[in-house]
């Protein structure tokens, strides 16, 4: 027998199913249409109707004796009613290419909002940087909308100006990643049927990821800097911690005692913003004696090998320490692992493959940029010369 011929879904029908316990178990049957079915057999063509069920997870009590009992039946059967209606309301809509009625009235930064406050992944921070961002660029380019944003507003049109406005109010890769972050929301609210096509799709964040743009801290200023003291011990050894291992600030926090290694001196983890999508996740770092020291001994009960407080705290704790060790740089948290990077490759001269190892790099494409920036800082340190009168 071969299919030759299937329609698509239309309204759905209220439907009720008998239960083993007497209950009507209520659902919504979809005709989708039918196919053109050959028996090869007889030789003949026949009709075959395809249905699809979905299941509300309501239910009308059996025999209902009770006024309470009949009153609970008729508000389930009506809410039941009124999904199907809902549902109806959106395959219409969606049929003719629009916004269903029953999301119209939606207030898109509402809805981002809600969707933030049940967000509960580490890159929570850039989303909600990705929602300010956003707001900024509807105070400016789209004034009216800045406060009551309906879902059929969001174009592909304003995606772009929206691009045009992150590049130029970003450096680095930040516009990149806030707009990863935005289109993550829009993904949600499309698969939620807030709207109805994606108007992120062709649009472009490009970054030039093979620039190293923050700053990095020498040798020198990285002995300058732990010849400094600070107040807290915790953020003074997770950053030195991270200058001599190049480990993310979502990754150090997480580090317990358990992941040390301490026969064979070595510390294994799995990287927070690859775990699950990366076969280099999992990275293994030698610990020399200076990580050793900083790591200290294992107690005797696991536990966090840092007790530090949230990245902002960390971020304003860093940038005191940096002006009480004289160090004139805009320096954050991920500019350690930057700074391990550029010192391995330059200072240390370590081959490049190494260095994507130590960093979890599943390749060299990332690892790149730092051996630009290793070549940017020699060719300022020769232009650093006096020049002589020949």
């Amino acid at each position: 027998m071969a299919k030759l011929q299937t329609k698509t879904k239309e309204n759905p029908k209220l439907m009720q199913k008998t239960l083993a316990d007497g209950r009507q178990s209520l659902y919504l049957e979809y005709y989708m249409g039918y196919n053109k079915v050959f028996d090869e057999n007889t030789g003949r063509e026949h009709i075959k109707h395809i249905r699809s069920k979905e299941y509300l997870g309501l239910y009308l009590l059996s025999n209902p004796r009770t006024p309470e009992e009949r009153q609970q039946n008729k508000e389930t059967l009506a809410l039941a009613a009124e999904i199907r209606i809902d549902k109806e309301k959106v395959l219409t809509a969606r049929k003719y290419d629009k916004a269903a009625p029953v999301k119209q009235k939606i207030n898109f930064l509402n809805f981002y909002e809600a969707y933030v406050k049940a967000y509960t992944k580490k890159d929570i921070r850039m989303i909600e940087g990705a929602l300010g961002r956003f707001r900024s660029f509807l105070a400016e380019s789209y004034p009216n909308m800045k406060t009551n944003l309906k879902p059929e507003q969001i174009t592909k049109e304003m995606m772009t100006k929206f691009v045009e406005y992150l590049q130029a109010h970003s450096k680095g890769e930040g516009a990149h990643s806030y707009f990863k972050r935005f289109k993550k929301v829009i993904k949600y609210a499309v698969d939620q049927n807030i709207i109805l096509k994606n108007p992120c799709t062709d649009v472009l964040c490009v970054i030039d990821d093979t620039a190293l743009t923050k700053d990095v801290l020498s040798l020198d200023e990285i002995k300058q800097l732990a010849n400094t003291p600070y107040k807290n011990k915790e953020i003074q050894r997770a950053c030195l911690f991270c200058l001599y291992a190049g480990l993310r600030y979502c990754d150090v926090v997480d580090l317990m005692y358990s992941d040390v290694d301490y026969a064979n001196k070595i510390i294994k983890f799995e990287q927070s913003k690859t775990k699950g999508h990366s076969k280099s996740s999992v990275v293994i770092i030698p610990l020399s004696s200076t990580l050793l020291k900083l790591i200290g001994e294992k107690p005797k009960k696991d536990g966090p090998i840092f007790m530090l407080p949230s990245h902002t705290g960390c971020l304003k704790a860093l940038q005191t320490w940096m002006a009480r060790a004289g160090i004139d740089k805009h320096i954050t948290w991920h500019c350690a692992r930057h700074s391990f990077a550029v010192n391995l490759l330059g200072e240390c001269h370590t081959d490049i493959k190494t260095v994507a190892s130590l960093l979890g790099h599943s390749g060299l494409k990332h690892t790149e940029k730092y051996t630009r920036a290793v070549d940017a800082l020699k060719e300022k340190a020769v232009n650093a010369l006096p020049e002589l009168e020949l």
